[in-house]
């Protein structure tokens, strides 16, 4: 008697905690299925730095995080070997882009090529993102202003600051498809206070567009083109088109490529490109970027 007794009450407990055990289960599992349904899973790494190869990325550098590149670009490939195949003659940019907050960075450079100073500031408006928010692509805007600080050519008539000023807004669509795989489009506009030809328009227009593809962890293959609408175009320039490697190597990122523009800023190769890939109007080049965190991590 006093055995059945044990027994019932025993299982009475048991079943009682099983219930109870159940039911915090289910309410754990409620839990985390709100919790990820609530989520918003924001796309890293489109590409691996704010550089294409000229023309930027829709990638920022992170908050409080500096962002030093030195690019340089050869001579023509097509000059032979008493030019070592355009290795005698180089020009380089210098640029620094900070990270104002983790949507918002600026930079200024300044290029050998034409005496060019450039700045630029880059705002994500959009991010691409899954989950409670559903984003298929990033957005960003970059305005730059362009100074060339080449003598006039013209000396002895009146020569004003502003016509060394060039304006350039583009809007950069991004869209990561795969882990290795990723395309963007960049509209373009370019305006030019001075122009050297009187057919020559002021406002130039122009549709880019880029993408990379990995081919291994730490490798990617990059390319780059901006096609020139006809209407809105100097005469005697081509469209640029620019392909090349990252290479990616703890705190750097190598980038190796091929292109008919020597300039390497917007207002340069978007609109001024001379170069033709079928005569050999190449030029071999490369970007340095190593990023340093200025401010605290995030």
């Amino acid at each position: 008697m006093l055995l059945n007794k044990i027994f019932y009450t025993s299982l009475f407990f048991s079943v009682t905690c099983c219930s109870a055990v159940a039911q915090d289960t289910t309410d754990i599992m409620r839990l985390l299925e709100n919790e990820v349904a609530d989520r918003t899973d924001y796309t890293t790494a489109t590409f691996k730095t704010t550089r294409l190869v000229n023309g930027h990325t829709v990638e920022n550098v992170g908050k409080g995080a500096l962002d030093v590149k030195i690019s340089h670009r050869f001579g023509k490939v097509n000059g032979g070997g008493y030019e070592l195949f355009g290795l005698d003659n180089a020009s380089m940019r210098m640029g620094f882009e900070y990270g104002i907050t983790n949507t918002l960075m600026a930079g200024v450079g300044r290029s050998t090529f034409q005496k060019t100073y450039d700045a630029f500031f880059k705002l994500k408006v959009l991010r691409q993102s899954k989950g409670n928010r559903n984003m298929p692509v990033t957005l960003s805007y970059v305005p730059t202003i362009a100074l060339k600080t080449l003598k006039f050519e013209d000396e002895t008539r009146k020569n004003y600051f502003t016509s060394r000023l060039f304006f350039t807004h583009q809007l950069i669509i991004g869209r990561k498809f795969s882990e290795g795989t990723s395309l963007q489009l960049m509209p373009t506009y370019t305006h030019r206070n001075l122009v050297q030809l009187a057919s020559d328009p002021n406002d130039l227009l122009a549709i880019g567009i880029g993408g990379r593809q990995k081919i291994s962890k730490r490798v990617s293959l990059n390319f780059e083109y901006y096609y020139q609408l006809p209407d809105y175009k100097m005469l005697n320039t081509t469209n640029s088109l620019s392909v090349g490697f990252d290479i990616e190597t703890g705190g750097h990122v190598f980038q190796l490529h091929f292109t008919n523009s020597q300039a390497m800023s917007e207002r340069g190769f978007v609109t001024e490109t001379t170069g033709e890939w079928s005569k050999g109007d190449i030029f071999f080049g490369f970007n340095i970027s190593r990023v340093f965190t200025i401010g605290k991590k995030h």
